[in-house]
């Protein structure tokens, strides 16, 4: 699968990945396929379509991420985790990187757990639970928020606050509706940081990566 890595253009996202990380990456596809002729964890079927949809997909997001992430050791959490996207790419890539992945499903909580022992992933945890749960159990635990796929924006922003700390940053990757969904959003509450396209080799869709940050409101004088 290494060549095909190459041939859809992994390369080009400049991410300088090393032998151990191609490595994973590809076990980490494999896994997927496998427990997906099973468990159904994704809709999209084969390699390639995996490659491009799944894997590049979510480590085209690592340059933005690495740029407004300036913590050497942040703690993230991926909402919606499913099948790891784009979490366990990350967490391949960024070894010092925490990151949380939440999902009430237990057949892909399952899976997850799966991957975290089948690569030695010690930098990821597996919580089986609803975001809402998180939230109330590690209120204001996280550096950044990520999510793919998971909900409209105005919701996922909604669930992602009680989980930031002060400055904390939402990193949501959307398609062609970003525009549509941040009509949605109170701009009181909340502050475009960037809105970057990302560059999907060989793939011609829309994909967007929306940063924001919560708007901390001084309280009311007495």
């Amino acid at each position: 699968m290494t060549e095909d890595l190459l041939a859809l253009g992994i390369e080009e996202l400049g991410l300088n990945l090393s032998d151990a990380n191609i490595a994973d990456l590809e076990l980490f596809l494999q896994e997927m396929g496998r427990w997906n002729q099973v468990h159904n964890l994704t809709a999209i079927e084969g390699e390639k379509e995996s490659i491009r949809l799944h894997l590049i997909d979510s480590i085209a997001v690592l340059p933005i991420l690495r740029k407004f992430l300036k913590n050497q050791n942040p703690i993230i959490a991926d909402l919606g985790s499913g099948g790891g996207l784009p979490a366990i790419p990350i967490a391949i890539m960024q070894p010092e990187w925490r990151l949380s992945l939440i999902e009430a499903v237990r057949k892909k909580t399952a899976f997850l757990q799966h991957v975290r022992g089948k690569l030695k992933l010690k930098n990821i945890e597996v919580l089986s639970e609803r975001v809402e749960n998180v939230a109330v159990q590690q209120a204001g635990q996280f550096d950044a928020v990520i999510s793919r796929a998971f909900t409209n924006l105005a919701h996922f922003l909604e669930l992602s606050l009680p989980l930031l700390r002060p400055n904390g940053l939402v990193f949501a990757m959307k398609a062609r509706r970003a525009d549509e969904e941040m009509q949605d959003v109170c701009m009181e509450d909340w502050r475009l940081l960037a809105d970057e396209p990302l560059c999907i080799p060989n793939l011609a869709v829309e994909r967007r990566l929306l940063v924001l940050t919560p708007v901390r409101k001084s309280p009311l004088p007495l």
